[in-house]
């Protein structure tokens, strides 16, 4: 029983202290307040394209160097990019750290399949949720503690930082005791057919689960161990065919990177819209609370959909196509009505639909 327990503890003790971020629902206040003296339109892009640049290379890394030195990466990345949060001044600096906050982001595929390659299949169910939890826990008490020290006990926003800082550094070092794993999907699995239909499903999960070291360091250490890089491309194309010669995968698969694609736009510019409806200078603000309050309800409705027993392959696309209307929706009330706790509550009901059909999806 504990050959899967202690992997899967200490991957929980990383994702739950990593995401323990009580400065996180308050960083725009910050980017755009005395400490940086910002303006909106300078603060975002850099993350989102170095995430989509990083997300491929990554994605191959992870698999070839065996999860655990890209989740070390993440950890290392985050703490650059919280470190420079608090001390680097200028615009440069500002869109650097946001280049180590897409290798952070881009990094979470390493989080979520690490798991897979040290425990049995059939336990992957039941890991998934625990490993989703954590994070979800993480930020549920990230963002309660940063409303508390915020509005109780009046802390600066710079104080806030220290503390994620801190708490990602703990979970940092939490991640150098994860067992190091001997097999991973297309470099270092044992036999070369080692059971494709039984493969092909875990690697879509991997790869949509996730869907990220940098380049050179990769080809750096592919010359010192020979690898037949070639026969990897051909496994990869290979299970690439199989696995999307299925419509329900491919429909899955799009709505999947549309609604991730929706779903980090809106939760990137949610600060920067209530800043609009209600300036934070001149009046108490509530993000927090409202970070906590989705994150927790939509951590209730993944445990809830874990154990409905029904047909997604049956209802799953009638379920799809009525809760994206109502994430459409609610994002359009978010963005039409100017009050602020419509847009609180638009945003909590976006928050726990999307968690719940990325869940199903999984």
């Amino acid at each position: 029983g504990c050959c899967w327990a202690l992997p899967t503890a200490l991957l929980c003790a990383y994702g739950f202290f990593c995401s323990v971020r009580p400065s996180e629902p308050f960083l725009t206040r910050y980017l755009l307040g005395p400490y940086k003296n910002l303006s909106e339109t300078q603060i975002y892009p850099v993350w989102t394209y170095s995430y989509l640049a990083l997300l491929f290379p990554v994605f191959l890394a992870t698999d070839y160097l065996r999860y655990k030195p890209v989740v070390l990466l993440q950890g290392l990345s985050l703490i650059v990019t919280w470190f420079m949060l608090l001390y680097a001044q200028g615009l440069w600096a500002i869109q650097f750290l946001e280049f180590f906050y897409g290798m952070g982001t881009a990094t979470d595929i390493a989080y979520y399949s690490y798991i897979y390659s040290v425990v049995d299949i059939n336990l992957y169910q039941k890991v998934t949720s625990y490993c989703r939890s954590a994070t979800l826990m993480g930020y549920t008490v990230g963002s309660v503690s940063g409303q508390v020290l915020v509005s109780v006990a009046g802390w600066s926003l710079f104080s806030l930082n220290v503390v994620s800082l801190t708490s990602i550094s703990i979970a940092f070092g939490t991640a150098w005791f994860l067992p190091m794993p001997q097999k991973s999907l297309f470099f270092h699995h044992f036999s070369s057919q080692h059971g494709l239909q039984k493969r092909c499903n875990s690697s879509c999960t991997q790869i949509l689960t996730l869907l990220n070291i940098s380049l050179p360091f990769l080809l750096q250490s592919m010359q010192k161990q020979k690898v037949d890089i070639v026969k990897v491309f051909r496994d990869l194309w290979r299970d690439f065919l199989q696995c999307y010669s299925s419509r329900t995968m491919i429909c899955w698969s799009v709505w999947w990177a549309l609604s991730t694609c929706g779903y980090f736009q809106v939760i990137n510019y949610a600060q920067g819209l209530w800043e609009m409806v209600l300036p934070s200078h001149g009046a108490d603000i509530y993000n927090g609370a409202v970070e906590a309050a989705s994150t927790l309800l939509g951590a209730v409705a993944v445990v809830v959909v874990g154990h409905i027993k029904t047909s997604w392959a049956m209802w799953g696309e009638v379920a799809l196509s009525l809760f994206s209307l109502l994430i459409a929706a609610a994002v359009y009330v978010m963005d039409t009505v100017p009050n602020i706790w419509v847009c609180y509550g638009s945003y909590v009901i976006f928050r726990i639909i999307y968690m719940m059909l990325i869940t199903i999806a999984t």
